[in-house]
């Protein structure tokens, strides 16, 4: 399990999944994340690692935020400007039942949250938010929109996220139909009489699917899924080194309220529409560092020797003078190498650059790679 999720601080009343005694009984090793008991391995994070990169990994994220925003008297349009005003995505050109990436911006340009929304057929948009800061996005969207939107928190749900190259192979069979969704592609399904909202989509860089499911019927789903040979439970020490081969950034590690979308390497979740008109927090500094650059990128690294760099490494110069900052880091099974994510000055940002990390007195040398560390095995289709 990387840094990164062993320093996650501690709640002072820890919440337990809707799953918390079905994972206990498959032998998960539960730790403190984003005010929730979860597990964290299972087998051993490099055997689950392995295992979802081969075959298929249910991980259970029902800590995340679901959200279901409507307007008032089903008034669309006023619902997608309202949205727009907080965040880059374009909703007039967003298809129905596909889920989009965005940003909760801050109004010095920097990041409050990223997330995924989708919107429905009845004009409604759902949306997934980090489990971390879930409470205060609420708190945020209740301040800043019209009081007309009502917003609905599903706190009565689950969230399942099942992962992998046999993901849809095992799906298909309890939910016929799922196969022919493609990447970023949702839609409403049914099981055993449960409403379910399938889209196909991940955290892991791997074809699969995230499951919202009514949380009275998540252990009886997790149950039939984990019944097939191909699918075993993973948890959050394999989610977080998938993710990181993958670059797919972790809100409060490598994105913060300091940090921009330009400086994120986030540049194509600032839709064209969207960078043309402004109209959202943060849009005056994000157009003049597209023009002109930031003053530091995310970068992939691979670091040199058999030992991992963590969050909180520092990058520094020939004079040993520190230039930047690592803000995840691990061991990445797939490649066999600690790996890490950096944000460094433009000057060292380009592939091929060599640069040197400082942490707990010893002194590491990294190399700039092009992300993702490992390519994507999505699966796309038309519409």
């Amino acid at each position: 399990m990387s840094q990164d999720i062993q320093d996650e601080a501690l709640e002072t009343e820890l919440l337990n999944l809707p799953l918390d005694q079905w994972h206990r009984d498959r032998g998960g090793r539960m730790v403190p994340f984003a005010g929730y008991e979860m597990p964290v391995q299972y087998e051993g994070i490099m055997a689950e690692h392995l295992w979802t990169r081969a075959h298929a990994g249910l991980f259970d994220v029902s800590h995340m935020g679901q959200l279901v925003f409507s307007g008032a008297n089903g008034d669309k349009g006023g619902l997608d400007a309202a949205l727009e005003a907080l965040m880059p995505v374009d909703l007039a050109a967003a298809k129905i039942g596909n889920p989009v990436y965005s940003l909760l911006m801050a109004e010095n340009g920097g990041i409050l949250d990223d997330l995924m929304l989708t919107k429905r057929a009845d004009g409604s948009i759902y949306m997934v938010v980090n489990g971390a800061c879930k409470w205060d996005d609420i708190g945020h969207f209740r301040e800043h929109l019209p009081d007309e939107i009502e917003i609905n928190y599903l706190e009565d749900w689950a969230l399942l996220a099942l992962q992998g190259p046999e993901a849809v192979t095992a799906l298909e069979r309890l939910v016929p139909g799922v196969a022919a969704l493609g990447f970023m592609q949702g839609a409403a399904f049914a099981w055993q009489g449960h409403e379910l909202w399938i889209s196909r989509s991940g955290y892991t860089g791997e074809d699969g699917f995230e499951i919202s499911v009514p949380a009275e019927a998540v252990a009886a789903l997790a149950d039939a899924l984990t019944a097939f040979d191909e699918v075993k439970p993973i948890g959050l020490g394999a989610r977080d080194s998938l993710r990181l081969e993958a670059d797919l950034p972790l809100y409060g590690h490598d994105l913060d309220t300091e940090t921009t979308p330009v400086a994120a390497a986030l540049g194509f979740a600032i839709k064209k529409r969207r960078r043309e008109e402004g109209g959202f927090p943060g849009h005056e500094r994000i157009m003049i560092e597209r023009e002109q650059g930031s003053i530091v990128r995310r970068v992939g690294l691979i670091v040199e020797g058999r030992q991992p760099v963590r969050e909180g490494a520092i990058v520094v110069d020939a004079e040993g003078s520190e230039v930047g900052k690592v803000t995840s880091g691990g061991f990445a099974p797939t490649l066999g190498v600690p790996i890490a994510m950096a944000y460094v000055p433009l000057a060292l940002a380009e592939p091929g650059t060599r640069i040197t990390l400082a942490q707990r007195g010893k002194i590491h040398t990294a190399e700039v790679v092009k992300m993702p560390f490992v390519p994507h095995r999505y699966v796309r289709k038309g519409g």
